[in-house]
């Protein structure tokens, strides 16, 4: 993490803002990890009164609707109130979390009149792993603070005389140079500058003036559009000396006003925008907040519900605005006391139902399977099993489309282990990146049994179904930490087997060593794995014992 204490006063700016009129500030995104500095920041907020929310609430509980229970009690429809029936101040605990069903379904009541203030506490880790931007981009500002929280960190208090928002008066060219800056850093939509405005004027009345100035366009600018940005503004061509005379008559196409394509302050704003893209700008061109345009709609995220299920036996349950109702079975339970409820309502018409004969619908979903080779790919014979490997592994991937398993590869030599292959599907792909794969050096068996179980950990969240298959004969002679030590290299993969059972990992372990290794057997024991022992297999042998194995 670098050490950014500019970071810091943008946010302390940017909270005291958010105190000081919520509504034009245009909510939050904070992207950090829970600890005590983000602890700090939400100690700061506290005045705010938020409600905290959880993406796991319910519809109703949120937009409101039908109160069945008291409907069905007293036979006259009731309403109740959502959350977000009122203006208030919202806080979104784990955001990453948040689907894109629901991220939409907040966005389209943002952007009515009646708008709750949003604050969203993202703590992904990946950069995947992030709020839907069917939200996000209706969030004006945007805080991931880096290094230590300054001693001494608070929100930057108001002025002595704030003015109303409201009252804030803005001239149309700051609005003209409001638009083209974000015209200049590729900011296709025109919810950004539209929430830059409100914000200078935010800012205006924050700090005493009545009227926008360059440093509220400054400040604004700064806030909004740096995780907002796609491209670096192209640099002024250099001015001509003798440029020649327009002819005459000639049609204007500068612009339909007729005015360059400039700032009114020059290039200030640029520089300031500028020095806050995110380092990574250039190599992913993916505003920060948000994730990769090709990934569709919501990438890791979407992935994580099972998508796939047969239908069970329904249940009991309440009407939350995400369960379906089983109709057939809700009246096959009310029905046999019809009679009963008959003789003390008789003059109620229709069937009586009560809440308890509520049936919902449930489904058995199954995740998608990854399958994580760990491969040795130590000593003179690896360039052979790593070969084996990488046949089994476009196999298998080839019979992926069917099965909707994904594929990663994992190889461990010398002093460590590397993720040759992250999970895919994509055939291409495999065949590009298992080319050339380097073989020697020692066993380092338990940093490669390590990575798979990380990897495994990463695949887990994103709804996918690990299963390590380990292919090595054995011979583990590097310690987790790299030294030289065949006792302690076997001691440390024996306690790494013993994280990945713990964690509930299933497993395949595969000898290919040209004698049975007594240690892989006990290795696979700690693991509660199946050990299969194939001295002399070749890509459609191992492909074969692999499928029978995961199908048995």
């Amino acid at each position: 993490m670098s050490d950014d204490p500019d970071s810091w006063d943008r946010a302390a700016l940017a909270i005291g803002l958010l105190l000081f009129d919520p509504v034009f500030a245009g909510g939050l995104h904070l992207r950090m990890r829970a600890g005590p500095a983000r602890d700090r920041i939400l100690d700061a907020l506290s005045p705010l009164a938020a409600r905290r929310i959880h993406p796991t609430i319910s519809d109703d509980q949120l937009f409101g609707g039908l109160d069945l229970g008291a409907t069905l009690k007293s036979g006259h429809i009731i309403d109740n109130k959502g959350i977000l029936d009122t203006a208030q101040v919202v806080i979104l605990s784990m955001a990453e979390r948040c689907s894109t069903g629901l991220a939409a379904r907040l966005a389209a009541r943002t952007d009515r009149a009646v708008t709750p203030v949003i604050i969203a506490l993202d703590e992904g880790a990946e950069p995947d792993e992030t709020l839907p931007p069917a939200l996000s981009g209706r969030l004006a500002l945007y805080l991931s603070p880096e290094g230590r929280m300054p001693a001494g960190w608070a929100p930057v208090p108001a002025g002595t005389e704030p003015f109303d928002p409201a009252d804030v008066t803005i001239a149309a060219e700051q609005i003209d140079a409001l638009t083209t800056l974000a015209a200049r850093f590729g900011i296709d939509n025109l919810r950004a500058p539209t929430m830059a405005v409100r914000l200078a004027r935010c800012h205006a009345a924050f700090s005493g003036r009545s009227m926008v100035t360059d440093d509220d366009l400054g400040a604004a600018a700064a806030l909004v559009y740096p995780q907002r940005a796609t491209t670096f503004p192209e640099e002024p061509a250099a001015e001509d000396d003798t440029p020649p005379p327009p002819p005459e008559n000639a049609p204007d196409d500068s612009g339909s006003d007729g005015q360059p394509d400039t700032l009114p302050d020059g290039d200030l704003l640029v520089d300031a925008v500028r020095a806050l893209l995110p380092a990574d700008l250039l190599a992913g061109l993916v505003p920060a907040g948000t994730v990769a345009r090709a990934s569709g709609n919501g990438a890791g995220k979407a992935r994580k519900g099972n998508r796939r299920g047969r239908p069970l036996p329904s249940r009991p349950g309440r009407l939350d605005g995400r369960a379906r109702i089983d109709l057939v079975a809700t009246l096959r339970a009310a029905a046999p006391w019809q009679p009963l409820r008959r003789q003390a309502q008789p003059d109620t018409p229709g069937l009586l139902i009560r809440p308890g004969d509520i049936r919902v619908r449930r489904y058995e979903e199954m995740s998608d399977r990854l399958l994580i080779f760990a491969v040795d790919a130590s000593g003179s014979a690896a360039v052979s099993r790593l070969n084996e490997a990488k046949g089994a592994v476009e196999l298998l991937l080839a019979q992926a489309y069917a099965a909707r398993d994904h594929v990663a590869l994992i190889s461990f030599r010398g002093s460590g282990a590397e993720l040759m292959l992250p999970p895919t599907r994509s055939l291409v792909q495999t065949k590009r990146r298992l080319a050339g794969l380097p073989g020697g050096g020692g066993t380092p068996l338990a940093a490669g049994l390590e990575q798979a179980a990380g990897l495994a950990e990463q695949s887990r969240a994103r709804g996918l179904t690990p299963t390590v298959v380990l292919l090595t004969d054995g011979r583990a002679n590097i310690a987790l930490d790299g030294a030289p030590d065949r006792a302690a290299a076997a001691a440390d993969a024996l306690q790494m087997a013993a994280v990945l059972r713990a964690r509930g990992t299933s497993a395949l372990v595969i000898d290919m060593s040209n004698r049975p290794q007594e240690a892989l057997r006990t290795l696979a024991g700690h693991l509660n794995a199946p050990y299969l022992a194939l001295p002399r297999a070749n890509a459609e042998r191992l492909t074969g014992a692999v499928s029978a194995a995961l199908d048995a």
